[in-house]
This record gives structure tokens, sequence and C-alpha cells, in this order.
């Protein structure tokens, strides 16, 4: 069972819903967290490649919401597929806090120390080390072997990610906003990991927020923002949703 971080049936905020628009010509579709299910990915490609076919042709830009990597078995994969996408349509990658925490592992042992508590050792074996030589070694022993054994792109592929992005009235980001500060103020720290201040937050920011970071059963849709992290590495349920226009759907792997 998912631990649920957010209960579904908090009261609904006062205010009424935000018409929210993405501009003349543009199609989007934003990816919630995969956590290493290259399985549940593939799945999730092929349903927004037929769905953005059968539409009428338009400028399609996907976002994926970033916690590409931990707790699932293939996180190598899922970035290897990511960056294979890449090369075929517009993509535009967003940075969580497993990137950040996957990045912290290869400088300091206590970093390394944490990631591995939060899914790291699924990544890690994810790559080509065996997996007795990963029980035997010690944290210094890890860290030395890491960038043997992840490659170099890989590691540009998260250096390289945002930590928002803005299409028309919606701002896509990992986890949320710090309520009340302007868009180009934001710390990169809440756009990664806040919860509570943002999640409870009813205020109208001004565009609507499209996020991942906490999960839910279903998908959480707010006045001032849209949760689509399912917990897929453990509800085998990975969510997406497209925006064009004024309209708003859902696809998933359920």
């Amino acid at each position: 069972m998912i631990r649920r971080l957010r209960t579904m049936f908090a009261p609904e905020p006062a205010a009424p819903q935000r018409s929210a628009e993405v501009p003349a010509g543009q199609r989007v579709y934003a990816v919630g967290d995969i956590h290493g299910r290259l399985d549940l990915f593939e799945q999730l490609i092929a349903k927004i490649d037929a769905d953005d076919a059968a539409r009428d042709p338009a400028d399609t830009t996907v976002v994926l919401l970033g916690d590409l990597v931990d707790r699932g078995p293939d996180s190598a994969g899922v970035i290897e597929r990511a960056r294979r996408w890449a090369r075929k349509r517009k993509l535009r990658f967003i940075g969580g806090n497993h990137e950040e925490m996957f990045l912290s592992a290869f400088e300091r042992d206590e970093a390394l120390r944490h990631f591995l508590r939060y899914g790291g050792k699924e990544t890690l074996l994810s790559y080509p080390i065996d997996p007795q030589t990963y029980e035997r070694a010690t944290l210094e022993e890890l860290r030395t072997l890491m960038p043997l054994i992840v490659p170099a792109e890989h590691i540009r592929f998260m250096e390289d990610m945002e930590s928002r992005v803005r299409i028309g009235d919606y701002l896509f980001v990992h986890a949320g906003i710090r309520p009340g500060v302007p868009v180009d103020e934001q710390q990169c720290a809440d756009l990664r990991w806040i919860r509570g201040e943002f999640l409870d937050d009813q205020r109208d920011h001004g565009f609507v927020v499209v996020h991942g970071h906490t999960i839910t059963d279903e998908v959480e849709s707010r006045p001032n923002r849209i949760g689509i992290d399912t917990g897929a590495f453990a509800s085998d349920r990975l969510t997406a949703i497209g925006l064009e226009a004024m309209e708003r759907w859902f696809l998933d792997t359920l």
C-alpha cells in the first residue's frame, strides 16, 4: 500500500477554479514522479505519443516533473529512455529532490547515506555494479565506485535539469512553491522539497501550479494547483496531465 502523505478529502478551498490557458497552437503533457519504473514509463510514453498523434497538429512539449530515480528497479533505464525520447520530441526536465540527493551522494559520505536510505540502493544497483560488491562496500568505497558505474552523461543530464517551467497560465515544478514569493525569487529548495506550506495554501498564485512530490491515490486538483504524483513505484499508476487551450485531461498506466 502507498503511504498517503495527504488526505484526498481536505475541505475544498473557497476560491473559484482558475481559468488557466495554454497559448494558442501549443499542447503540453506533464508526467509525475517515475521513480525508476521504466516499465510504466514506456507505457505512458506510448499513451502520450498516441494521444498527441490523435489530436490536431500542435507545438507539443512534454515536461517530466522530476524524481525519475530511486525506489523503483531501473533508474538508469529511465534516465536513458528519457534522453532517447528527447531526441524525438520536445522534452523539458525538472529536477526533483531525488535527483538532488543522487548528485549530492557523489560528494559526501553523509549525503550518500541519506541517498541510500531513500531508494538510492535500487538506483545504484540499476547500474553495472555486482550486488555482492555493493553489499561489502563501505560508504567511502561505494562513493569511489559511483563515478565508475554511473555514466558521465547521466550526471550531466541531472545537473542540467531545470527548477521550474512556465507555459501560459501554468507553472510546472517538482514539489511546489513558497506562497507569496514571486516566481523569479523562489528558492530551489522549496521548488524541490516543500510540502505543507504550499499544499495547504488556498490563495490564487496568478497561475496554476502542476507538481509531483506528494503522493495521492488520485490526481489532486485544486483551484491553484494540480498534483499528479500517484505513487507509481508502489501503485503501478504513473500519471500524466494533458493541457491545450483551456482543456485538461489525464493519462495513466492503470
